[in-house]
């Protein structure tokens, strides 16, 4: 297992933008896990090792993109109806097995090799049929309805990049390069832990004071969807003995530590003094809005990611900060999530010096699709996500904005589904 620099995070400052953050994860975070092989039928959601370069062309043969008869383009008049003998057939699977003649049409269909020779094909719609010959019409441009050997992916070419996480579309392509086996990386181990006397496990009886923990289920979620193994710890107490016993045995067989709740400095927040107990936590406050205590740090070279115990702060924080770190620790790059631009249909306040993300639905007025607030913007109401599409974006400057205000929307589904 590999392990992260001592001062990996070790960002300085107590206040640390959202961008600034990013930034010196892709610049500091390596890759923690080693590489396998897997069978083609197992490989959705895992990185890519290695690029993967075309041995072919994709696809190896010009073939023609209808039903209809292939030509040399020569053959047809400019200005009048064209009749040639239809002297031969190529089906998909089956191809002529000998090059077109001048003079000759072959009869083919959708996917059939194009014979050497042939450059155009007639759709059979613009064509007449009768005593073995067939009458095309003038104006068919040259080359029309075929498609090119290699069009799709060139010999040589990098059809896949190191890094990628492979969807459906990526295993088809693969596929369609004749790989049965993809080389990938080892699926990141993590331990999952939430803290907290009041915390209990849903089932069970709840006591005077007490709360059900939604954040593991919530992050056991988030964390396999990213394709890491996971072990669920369960809750642990707010007692520093136990927390930092928890914490040795899970460096000792994880590449990731990723807490809930405890990351605060009040009284009963343990987490700081359990890390430092066996390696160094490099507080980081990350100047963000819900979720601002966030802390990053190492025991005995394994990264921990502490989360907050509010469950939309930590469904922020682990979208924004934690799933680009975990896919650098697994061998990923940085995904991108798209935003959309939006008008806002309400007025918002806020500080400058840090950057809000303000729960929000989506609709329709005329032409423009419009953001309206959430009515109940608490941390802890993780409703206010169930029942709304996204997080309309404030940045760090603004003091807030007004009804109409062009902003950023982040839709749920492109970082937390």
């Amino acid at each position: 297992m590999a392990q992260l620099s001592d001062d990996c995070f070790a960002f300085g400052g107590t206040l640390l933008g959202v961008d600034a953050a990013l930034a010196l994860i892709a610049e500091r975070v390596v890759p923690v896990v080693g590489e396998e092989i897997v069978p083609l039928a197992e490989a959705a959601g895992r990185i890519l090792a290695h690029d993967l370069v075309a041995e072919m062309d994709v696809p190896p043969r010009a073939n023609s993109a209808v039903d209809g008869y292939a030509i040399a383009h020569a053959d047809l008049s400019p200005d009048s109806d064209t009749v040639l003998p239809v002297t031969g057939r190529a089906a998909a699977g089956h191809p002529l097995g000998r090059p077109i003649e001048r003079g000759e049409a072959i009869r083919i269909f959708t996917g059939a090799a194009m014979p050497d020779g042939a450059d155009t094909v007639m759709m059979q719609e613009d064509c007449t049929f009768a005593d073995g010959k067939v009458t095309m019409k003038p104006g068919l441009k040259h080359g029309a309805n075929r498609r090119h050997a290699g069009e799709d992916v060139a010999k040589g070419a990098a059809a896949l990049a190191a890094g990628r996480r492979l969807k459906p579309a990526d295993l088809g392509l693969a596929a369609a390069l004749g790989h049965d086996r993809l080389p990938v990386r080892q699926r990141l181990r993590v331990a999952l832990v939430s803290t907290g006397d009041e915390v209990r496990e849903p089932g069970t009886a709840l006591p005077p004071g007490a709360i059900y923990d939604a954040n593991r289920a919530m992050l056991v979620s988030l964390l396999a969807g990213l394709g890491c193994r996971v072990s669920d710890l369960g809750i642990i107490a707010d007692r520093e003995a136990t927390l930092a016993d928890t914490l040795a045995k899970a460096a000792a067989e994880h590449d990731l530590i990723v807490t809930s709740g405890g990351v605060s400095t009040g009284e009963e927040d343990h987490v700081k003094a359990a890390i430092e107990r066996l390696g160094r936590l490099d507080f980081w406050r990350l100047a963000i809005k819900p979720g601002r205590p966030v802390a990053l740090g190492q025991i005995r070279g394994v990264p921990l990611v502490g989360l907050p115990g509010n469950p939309v702060a930590a469904a922020l924080t682990f979208a924004i900060l934690a799933r680009p770190l975990i896919l650098r620790l697994a061998g990923g790059t940085a995904e991108t999530p798209a935003l959309f631009r939006v008008r806002a249909e309400f007025a918002y306040k806020k500080r400058p010096g840090r950057r809000e993300y303000v729960r929000a639905s989506l609709g329709r007025d005329g032409d423009a699709v419009v953001a309206h607030k959430y009515p109940k913007d608490g941390a802890g109401i993780l409703s206010s996500i169930v029942n709304s599409d996204g997080f309309v974006i404030i940045d760090e400057a603004a003091h807030g904005l007004q009804p109409g205000a062009m902003v950023d929307f982040l839709p749920y589904a492109e970082i937390i589904g």
